[in-house]
């Protein structure tokens, strides 16, 4: 299915590994130009040049820490013609109330949950000419209320009716805003987190696959699934689809 999508340019944050990664490469398959947004300048750099080398597209790149707003307006000065805007950096840590402080729970929703409300004001105006499009990925925490899980299900959830709220808005502008909330996504920081548990339960984190076989097909998502997802929502075939929020978790629950 052509997703009428070249031509087009996207920005991309956290766009140097994980789903963010996954994303851009689709979108560059599709013939997108890409801005792509991380803080760790050695990966961005590698990930460009590889999606360069692969699609023939332009690629740009933007150091930037966006858990700063000096920074958010900082990438946003610099962008110009834009079509699509993925927010997807940030990783908020697991903890229960009194396992997360007050500046880890700060410095993950400046980053993660303000982070994101920041680049779509910062942004807006410069979608706007172009019918944009946003798209958040946020995560099924949002519809979980896990109590182990306090700041990324309060973030999460505060992230799905900002989505769902700006998107009543788009309507009025002539653009889109939806959201993916993803279950569990065979990523390195997934990886990580499964290690840290099997350490824990069987004194050995190379056994973490294990602690995969219960979930739904008997593995996470792919990277690609979500990055599929993203590109179909961003496009011209899903162009009346506004204020929604997909929920890819195969069902885990």
């Amino acid at each position: 299915m052509d997703l009428e999508l070249k031509g087009k340019t996207a920005l991309i944050t956290g766009g140097s590994k994980g789903i963010g990664r996954a994303v851009a490469h689709t979108l560059a398959e599709e013939g997108c130009d890409l801005i792509l947004v991380s803080r760790d300048e050695r990966t961005l750099a590698v990930s460009a040049q590889e999606i360069r080398n692969r699609y023939q597209v332009r690629v740009s790149e933007k150091n930037a820490d966006l858990s700063q707003q000096s920074e958010v307006e900082r990438v946003a000065a610099s962008i110009e013609g834009l079509d699509i805007l993925i927010n997807n950096a940030g990783a908020i840590p697991s903890g229960a109330l009194k396992e997360i402080d007050n500046e880890r729970w700060r410095a993950a929703w400046d980053l993660k949950v303000f982070g994101y409300i920041g680049l779509c004001r910062a942004l807006y105006t410069k979608l706007q000419p172009r019918r944009g499009v946003i798209v958040n990925i946020i995560g099924a925490a949002g519809e979980r209320f896990d109590p182990g899980y306090i700041a990324g299900a309060a973030g999460n959830a505060a992230l799905m009716a900002f989505t769902k709220a700006l998107g009543v808005q788009a309507v009025r502008d002539g653009m889109r805003v939806v959201a993916i909330n993803p279950g569990p996504v065979h990523t390195d920081r997934m990886i990580g987190k499964l290690k840290d548990a099997a350490r824990k339960q069987f004194g050995d984190e190379s056994r973490w696959a294990e602690l995969t076989t219960a979930m739904s097909y008997g593995r996470a998502a792919k990277p690609e699934e979500i990055a599929a997802a993203a590109a179909f929502l961003a496009s011209p075939k899903s162009g009346y689809t506004t204020g929604t929020v997909l929920t890819i978790d195969g069902a885990n629950r």
